[in-house]
């Protein structure tokens, strides 16, 4: 994915997300939801999930997933870019946009993603 520029390119890809200044970081939000902070130096990511993918993320890869705590809850995920696998990674971004992203901006990003394969070739000729 290319670190931080990748998990960046990726972010925005998604329909209707944008990039915006949060206090000293920059966010990725949709709809004006954020669904993913980066803290200065642009190392990490933070997104969040739910407390439980974020503790399988954890057990996972604890190289390049850490509890983001906000008081004594895990509010979602900080993200060792340089150690975060690229897939595990894009399909984490794309969970906390789904989580936010109203229904039409879902259904946006699902055209397409439950046809089945294409044909392959031209449909036979009846005689």
């Amino acid at each position: 994915m290319g670190g931080f520029q990748g998990a960046r390119e990726f972010a925005l890809s998604l329909p209707g997300a944008t990039e915006e200044p949060h206090f000293d970081m920059s966010s990725f939000r949709v709809k004006g939801k954020i669904f993913a902070t980066v803290p200065p130096g642009e190392e990490f990511l933070h997104v969040f999930v739910d407390e439980a993918e974020a503790e399988t993320y954890v057990a996972e890869d604890p190289a390049a997933f850490a509890p983001l705590l906000w008081g004594q809850r895990a509010r979602g995920l900080r993200v060792n870019l340089a150690a975060a696998d690229d897939a595990r990674l894009e399909e984490l971004i794309e969970d906390s946009w789904r989580r936010k992203a109203p229904k039409r901006l879902l259904a946006e990003r699902d055209v397409g993603r439950d046809r089945g394969p294409e044909p392959a070739g031209p449909p036979p000729v009846a005689d």
